[in-house]
């Protein structure tokens, strides 16, 4: 099996000076109904914290109950937990290109990973996934390459005697959420992993969730150690579940779509660039000639882009973009034609 730098991530690309398209977190302050609760929160740090609140306010926004809610350090420890509380599992299966992390955290738990790697334009093909795998985890919208999965599609893959986990991440980014499974509670083993750094930009915060069988939430909670999300990350969990976060981030998922659309443009006239699929979310993966030289000649200039060829299945003319407003995505995608001439 091919080796990668499953432990690269796109925040190790920035650095003073430079415009980050690399990582894809939105940038924008926060909104007052979410800034204060946080900022209250640091008054009762002399309490060990309590997710009580959190919990009830997240099963309520996916009309679950609070003991199918698992609040974690950020999503990433949730992989984490998987792998080691589903130890047992004979056959774990991971589909790429996707997030690194859920492989990383299953081999450095002892797994033997196999890997289903999607041909572009990178859309799930539910009979590539081995019918013995009793552990399968994939994205949707999956990470890099900004292409969502039917929910029907991935939906099809849950069965009994598998736990199928969705990274669902960057699900808030598309308006609607009609791919999401958060709220599907009929599908046997689903585990749905949430994160609430992107659209709110809270990745310094630690702060995400996940979904599941009452049974599988207790299961992955005994090797969660003793409080793991802290009062500002609880406070700021129950206030992005209030029904007017919601609304608030069905606006932003909108007005991201517009920017994506303008820069999907831009990029498609420029000679020797080829967009991935049919990017969905806050990202877009691109292919270029040279592109490590590229990814170097666009630091040169001021722009620090993700290396994709870190993700299993893609190489190293393979670039992901992060979205932003247009006036940045106007000047990238001008350097950019600069530096590939």
């Amino acid at each position: 099996m091919t080796a990668y730098d499953l432990g690269y991530h796109g925040d190790v690309a920035v650095g003073p000076g430079l415009v980050d398209l690399a990582v894809n977190v939105r940038q924008a302050p926060l909104p007052g109904w979410l800034a204060e609760p946080v900022r209250d929160s640091l008054t009762r740090l002399d309490a060990y914290p309590d997710g009580t609140a959190a919990r009830a306010a997240l099963a309520a926004r996916h009309h679950r109950d609070p003991a199918e809610v698992l609040l974690t350090a950020g999503a990433a420890q949730a992989f984490t937990l998987l792998a080691q509380a589903l130890r047992d599992a004979r056959r774990p299966v991971v589909v790429h290109p996707q997030f690194t992390e859920p492989e990383a955290a299953l081999l450095a738990a002892g797994h033997r990973v196999g890997r289903v790697l999607l041909p572009e334009p990178f859309l799930l093909d539910p009979a590539a996934v081995p019918e013995d795998a009793d552990l399968v985890v994939l994205g949707n919208p999956t990470n890099p390459t900004s292409v969502a999965h039917p929910a029907d599609t991935v939906a099809s893959l849950a069965r009994p005697g598998r736990v199928l986990v969705v990274d669902e991440a960057f699900a808030d980014t598309i308006p609607g959420e009609p791919h999401s499974l958060a709220s599907r509670r009929d599908l046997p083993g689903l585990v749905v992993i949430r994160s609430l750094t992107k659209t709110w930009a809270l990745a310094g915060l630690r702060v995400g969730y996940l979904l599941a069988a009452p049974e599988l939430v207790a299961r992955l909670a005994a090797v969660q150690p003793l409080w793991p999300v802290s009062t500002p990350a609880l406070a700021a969990a129950a206030a992005c579940a209030a029904p007017h976060a919601v609304a608030a981030e069905e606006q932003i998922a909108h007005e991201l779509a517009v920017r994506r659309e303008h820069l999907l443009a831009a990029l498609r006239g420029l000679p020797g660039v080829h967009v991935a699929g049919t990017p969905a979310s806050s990202f877009v993966l691109i292919q270029v000639p040279d592109g490590a030289g590229v990814r170097e000649r666009l630091r040169e200039h001021g722009y620090a882009v993700r290396r994709a060829d870190t993700f299993p299945g893609l190489g190293p003319d393979w670039l992901r973009v992060a979205v932003r407003d247009q006036q940045v995505s106007d000047a990238f995608t001008a350097t950019l034609g600069d530096v590939l001439w």
